[in-house]
């Protein structure tokens, strides 16, 4: 449970300290996203919502483009999709096996993608990740009857999210996998890593860049880019609490 009358849009949290408060002193909220909370507003903003901290630096006409907020979660819901991703006693999060091949896929409620297997951790009762080998020349020789027969078959997968290195951009490789969830009409997400690599002037020209070949060449992509980094962390909560809306766990 989330604590009470505290559903704000992010604007308006922003603007109100003690309510932000409130919700770090929640029992609901995990001891590690109380911290978070703590955080001074400009740091959490770009902790939080990376491209909305940047979006001051583009030019108005490039704004209507760039879609920052159809995705747009408060801190109470991000703070519930973090609960989702506590490995606690009562939600436990487990490797549960590997596949080398597709009828070796365990059947799972909801699975979802490792270097040359598929890998499968289960979250909680919530869903089943799968962490699939990448795709190109570096791609498993048996990758096409792996991966693409599990994308194709797979009726309980939720969503697909392609990692695109937001340093260099999509590259040929990438479009391999965009053609593949375009033709198998998936629905898909693209999420760029590395963003910490970036000056704010690159970062913001890759993101643009992207963003633009999403509008103009995709179907089935969503439209709102998802920026993260594994080293400051920054944009990892929305993207745990778009999992988590995607699957049904912040309904």
């Amino acid at each position: 449970m989330a604590a009470p009358g505290l559903r704000l849009g992010a604007e308006r949290l922003f603007a109100m300290p003690a309510v932000l408060e409130l919700l770090s002193r929640s029992n609901s909220t995990s001891q590690a996203f109380a911290e978070v909370l703590r955080l001074p507003k400009q740091q959490l903003r770009k902790l939080l919502y990376p491209l909305q901290e940047v979006e001051r630096f583009l030019a108005p006409d490039s704004r209507q483009d760039l879609h920052l907020r159809i995705f747009d979660p408060s801190p109470e819901d991000i703070a519930r999709a973090d609960n989702v991703f506590t490995a606690t006693k009562g939600n436990r999060i487990d490797y549960v096996s590997s596949a080398v091949r597709i009828d070796h896929a365990p059947d799972l409620p909801r699975p979802e993608g490792h270097t040359k297997k598929m890998n499968f951790f289960k979250v909680g009762k919530h869903f089943t990740v799968v962490d699939m080998p990448g795709y190109g020349y570096r791609a498993p020789e048996d990758f096409v009857d792996m991966v693409e027969t599990y994308l194709k078959e797979r009726r309980n997968l939720k969503r697909t999210f392609l990692l695109v290195d937001s340093v260099v951009g999509i590259q040929k490789t990438d479009n391999i996998a965009i053609e593949m969830c375009e033709e198998f009409a998936l629905p898909y997400v693209i999420v760029l890593t590395k963003i910490d690599k970036s000056s704010k002037g690159h970062l913001l020209k890759q993101v643009l860049q992207i963003q633009k070949f999403v509008n103009t060449k995709t179907q089935g992509c969503f439209p709102q880019l998802f920026p993260v980094s594994s080293v400051t962390f920054s944009g990892i909560h929305l993207l745990r609490s778009f999992i988590a809306s995607v699957t049904g766990n912040l309904d």
